[in-house]
């Protein structure tokens, strides 16, 4: 399962009832955050969440709503007694970046590797979660994400006995670990479990137009967190003019890709009161809510 919490769902600056947009998601023990606007880290501590398991920090754009609470976070895992290796992941440019950021938090207890994505789209193994970053349309370059967890078939012991495999080495195959025996065969999971289960997807996209990237790649999510900068009905021509999204644009792009759910987040300062406009959302995709700073949900595998 997936805990997912988006700590703050607001845009451009933070404001006294709303955080800057950030996510984080945590998995067996780890974490992955994305983006990192001012006062993210006091966003986690009111939700009581830890910074220290954070071993990779994804950034969608460089943009200061979405970078400029790195150093004090960075702080303040190095408080935590944090030692190993934290990963950075963003657009072109992540190295520099985070080194002029670095100029206010030099001495960190743990090392700093910075990955710069490369083309349209690339993908990472995080975590144990299959992540892949995908170029949206902003006005600068820009990425979404999905995050992946797969599911292994159930184990079949008629399989494994079929196949003459001592019992003694079944638990590490249902656990995915290949085994070498001293012969020189090779036993694989594969050998003993069923076909693959539906896993879980989350996908998180924020200061972009719509563009069929997003569609193509959040398609058949459980939980779509998308950006919606403006909720007012006649709003379009200020969201093409900004490269950013409606609340009504998100909803048809949920529908046409078959989300299980959305919430709304990254709205604009002036946007007082979101959920005013969550009706005329609703009767475009039903399953949608309005992002609210520290919302929190389980991703669960669906039981059969």
């Amino acid at each position: 399962m997936l805990d997912v919490c988006l700590l703050g769902c607001g845009g451009m600056m933070p404001l006294p009832y709303r955080w800057l947009t950030s996510l984080m998601v945590r998995y067996n023990g780890k974490s992955i955050l994305i983006d990192c606007g001012e006062g993210t880290q006091i966003a986690m501590k009111e939700k009581g969440w830890s910074p220290k398991p954070i071993d990779v920090i994804l950034f969608t754009h460089y943009h200061a709503d979405h970078i400029s609470g790195l150093p004090g976070l960075l702080l303040t895992i190095g408080n935590a007694e944090r030692t190993e290796p934290l990963t950075i992941i963003g657009p072109k440019g992540t190295t520099a970046i985070v080194g002029h950021l670095r100029a206010i938090a030099p001495e960190l207890p743990f090392e700093i590797k910075c990955v710069e994505i490369e083309g349209d789209e690339q993908e990472f193994n995080l975590c144990g979660l299959r992540v892949k970053a995908f170029k949206v349309k902003h006005n600068i370059i820009c990425y979404g994400y999905t995050m992946e967890l797969d599911r292994l078939g159930r184990f079949d012991p008629e399989r494994a006995k079929a196949a003459g495999i001592d019992v003694r080495y079944w638990n590490r195959l249902q656990h995915g670990e290949e085994i070498v025996l001293d012969d020189g065969a090779i036993l694989t999971p594969s050998m003993v479990m069923g076909e693959q289960r539906r896993g879980l997807k989350l996908s998180y996209v924020t200061d972009t137009r719509p563009t069929p990237a997003i569609n193509n790649n959040v398609t058949g999510s459980d939980l779509f967190i998308c950006e919606g900068m403006y909720g007012e009905p006649d709003s379009e021509d200020k969201a093409r003019a900004h490269k950013h999204m409606t609340f009504r644009e998100a909803a048809r792009i949920a529908k046409d890709s078959d989300v299980k759910e959305m919430w709304l987040t990254h709205y604009s300062p002036s946007l007082v009161k979101a959920e005013f406009y969550m009706d005329d959302v609703r009767k475009i995709f039903e399953n949608t809510r309005a992002g609210k700073d520290g919302m929190t949900t389980v991703l669960k595998f669906e039981e059969e």
